[in-house]
């Protein structure tokens, strides 16, 4: 299911999770070349995809909303 990313927060190995309108987290690493996202590498990128939608997988298993 969709959701838009409504922020984010760094996790304890300082990587970048994106905080999803549903309540749940995502990992959204730049990684390449298998996972390319350097917009997340720049405060200016994070904020430019505030609203895009990820799919979110925990919505789709129905479960608990995370707890930051």
């Amino acid at each position: 299911m969709n959701q838009p990313i409504v922020g984010y927060h760094k996790d304890e190995e300082e990587d970048w999770v994106a905080q999803l309108q549903c309540g749940h987290f995502q990992h959204v690493r730049d990684n390449p070349p298998f996972i390319c996202r350097p917009w997340v590498t720049t405060e200016k990128g994070r904020s430019a995809m505030l609203g895009h939608q990820l799919n979110c997988m925990k919505c789709d298993s129905k479960e608990p909303q995370d707890i930051q």
